[in-house]
């Protein structure tokens, strides 16, 4: 053991004698030389703090040099940059130490590999212009994508081409679309949001936007105007007042008409702010400047408005000022609404059983009046295993529509109000068995009122040939109720009938005629009804309703004609010379005469024919402005009073579902906004949809 102890004691210190030979040998090739930069001392860059300097300017040599050059084997070799940090910074060699430089703030840090890159990383997380890089800098710096700058301000990224202005384009039809408030531009994080989708496009200000907005009412109003320019059908119109939550009135217009490709369009035309007093002259006048912004005074086939005096005078005024030939000579212009007149015949008839329905209404204010309430009710009625889900609500008096959706749910939940009595000592009033029998009978028999309200309400789907059928069925059941054994459903259904009848005088020629241009009827469906509705005269009111197609038909005949007859195009290739003026007049005497004797014979032949084919089968789902689209050779005057009387609309709820939009446009941050602005967001929003 010990013999082996000095033998590695004897080998250990012949170890050490060999290096410090290959010391000096090392030290004596590598002799300095009068031309070699000096390099900082160990001691030197430990002292030297890394202050960033401008690498433009020379930097300073070090002031104690010595002279430490790596052995020959490692000179002229390069070590690989393999730190993330080397993508935010270009490595560069000056005056003997190596510099990083920032790729954004172009500082100048020490980046000598004994230094570590420690210092380059909290660089990095602090540089306050890292974020505010050009993009268009960096993309041709890293290479990433081929890009074209030119002078109009596109940017082409390969097959991509980014346009400033068709960016803030769709922003802009997006808050118009989507009822965005016009600050959202200023939000900060809508604009980090679209910034990092796009850093190149520039957000705008809410200024800047509402011009933008502007433009596009202008530009869509342009191809609107151009449209009915060219619209050889008439315009049906529908029109509402609407008091915004800043107690300003606003009329909105509607106009409903069935294009060139036989599809039923509704455009708003105005949302205008119309100031007090709301008296019928100054009414009319805003209607009439309406359509002489849109050219069409003399397209107006019938105006639809709610029932009120005032309405009555403004359309008064209206026909006396509207030009050209009217249809029917005027007699349907003025189109009361349907949707209202069931208010009306509903409102009268609950009038008379109030008193009825007292307890019930009573019990519902009671468990709505608190969240508590509401909760212990909600709990009664799981207890009880009731499925409805439906929560309890409160009517509104002046609409009868909210009446029957309180009944139809307390209903429901009838079994659930005995019991809370008894929890609940402050609850008294308790719906009797009458009540809840005659609360069943009631919403039955508003239910009949609540699903034609439906049909009348649609804006898109419902042509007028929809609504007879509908009028007639409920004219029929409100005379049966009235045969009723209960003496409240008889008072009710008197009241209605009464209010009923006088609106069925005004509107159903115009329904009927429509009725009978839709093939699967015709004039069948009116002498179905007819006799049921009107007994012996039933034969004198179908034939008036023929009399009025007839007219109609030789109506529309003449004015098609009128045209034709004034064009060079009609004249026959007859040669007359120009000395011979009065035969030519006599000439054209005789073509017009031939052609009025021809087209009465026409007429007649067409009505008679289309009414003396058999109807088609019967199908719920039937296109009507398809099959006119497609049989207009067959029964051409027939398919322009089609065209016309398909898109008049029977009711006003076009023009109140734009305020439904209005009431969320008009909102509390937008209560500022100028009439001009607001009328373009609600006819812009129309139109692009």
């Amino acid at each position: 053991m010990l013999l082996f102890f000095i033998f590695r004691i004897f080998k250990m210190s012949t170890f050490n004698s060999s290096e410090d030979v290959a010391s000096c040998k090392a030290t004596t090739v590598s002799q300095p030389s009068s031309t070699t930069q000096p390099a900082n001392s160990s001691t030197h860059s430990q002292l030297e703090p890394s202050t960033p300097i401008n690498p433009s300017h020379s930097l300073p040599a070090a002031s104690n040099p010595t002279v430490s050059l790596p052995p020959i084997s490692n000179l002229g070799k390069k070590r690989k940059l393999t730190s993330t940090v080397w993508d935010h910074f270009e490595k560069v060699h000056h005056s003997g130490n190596d510099w990083a430089i920032c790729s954004y703030c172009k500082t100048s840090l020490k980046a000598n590999s004994k230094n570590g890159t420690k210092s380059l990383h909290n660089h990095i997380e602090k540089c306050a212009k890292k974020g505010n890089q050009d993009i268009v800098k960096c993309l041709e710096k890293q290479k990433q994508i081929s890009m074209d700058i030119r002078n109009d301000g596109k940017v082409h990224f390969g097959n991509f081409t980014f346009v400033q202005e068709k960016s803030r384009r769709e922003l802009a039809c997006a808050i118009i679309l989507h009822e965005y408030p016009l600050s959202i531009t200023e939000h900060v994080g809508f604009r980090k949001f679209v910034a990092s989708l796009q850093p190149l496009f520039k957000m705008v200000s809410r200024n800047s936007i509402k011009k933008d907005i502007l433009n596009i009412y202008d530009v869509e109003f342009n191809k609107l105007y151009k449209s009915l320019e060219k619209l050889k059908s008439r315009i049906a119109i529908t029109t509402d007042m609407w008091t915004s939550n800043q107690k300003k009135g606003y009329m909105s217009i509607t106009a409903h008409y069935i294009d060139d490709f036989w599809v039923l369009q509704n455009q708003i035309l105005r949302f205008v702010y119309v100031p007090t007093p709301h008296t019928k002259e100054e009414l009319a006048k805003y209607l009439m400047e309406a359509f002489s912004k849109w050219n069409i005074e003399t397209k107006i086939s019938t105006i639809t408005v709610d029932n009120c005096s005032t309405n009555d005078g403004m359309v008064s005024i209206v026909v006396d000022k509207l030009f050209g030939d009217l249809l029917c000579d005027g007699t349907v212009l003025h189109m009361r609404c349907c949707a209202h007149i069931l208010n009306l015949v509903v409102k009268d008839g609950l009038a008379t059983i109030e008193s009825s329905l007292s307890r019930i209404r009573d019990s519902v204010v009671f468990w709505v009046a608190s969240p508590q309430r509401v909760e212990k009710f909600e709990e009664m009625a799981r207890q009880l295993k009731i499925t409805c889900t439906k929560k309890l609500s409160l009517d509104c008096k002046t609409r009868w529509n909210s009446t029957y959706h309180m009944l139809q749910t307390a209903i429901e939940y009838k079994d659930v109000f005995p019991r809370l009595k008894i929890r609940e000592k402050s609850y008294k009033d308790v719906p009797t068995y009458d009540d809840w029998e005659m609360a069943k009978r009631v919403a039955e028999k508003l239910e009949t009122f609540h699903s034609i309200t439906e049909i009348f309400s649609g804006r898109k789907y419902p042509t007028s040939n929809c609504f007879f059928i509908s009028i007639c069925q409920l004219r029929n059941s409100i005379m049966e109720w009235m045969s009723s054994d209960d003496d409240v459903i008889k008072s009710m259904s008197a009241r209605m009938f009464e209010k009923f009848e006088k609106y069925w005088s005004v509107v159903h020629i115009v329904l009927a005629v429509a009725v009978i241009l839709d093939p699967r009827y015709k004039i069948k469906v009116v002498e179905y009804y007819f006799p049921m509705i009107y007994g012996d005269n039933a034969s004198h009111e179908i034939e008036q309703v023929k009399v009025t197609c007839y007219n109609l038909l030789n109506d529309y005949q003449s004015r098609a004609f009128k045209p034709k007859s004034q064009s060079s195009s009609s004249v026959p290739p007859i040669s007359i010379s120009e000395n011979q003026g009065s035969l030519k007049k006599d000439f054209s005497n005789l073509v017009a005469f031939l052609n009025s004797s021809s087209t009465s014979v026409h007429v007649k032949y067409e009505l008679d024919h289309y009414l003396e084919e058999p109807v088609l089968p019967w199908m719920q789902e039937f296109d009507i402005l398809n099959w006119w689209k497609t049989n207009g050779i067959k029964y051409p005057t027939l398919q322009m009073i089609a065209r016309d009387f398909l898109a008049v609309l029977v009711s006003s709820v076009a023009s109140e579902f734009a305020f439904s939009t209005g009431g969320r446009v008009v909102s509390i941050h937008r209560s500022r906004l100028h009439e001009d602005t607001l009328e373009a967001l609600m006819c812009s929003q129309n139109w692009l949809w």
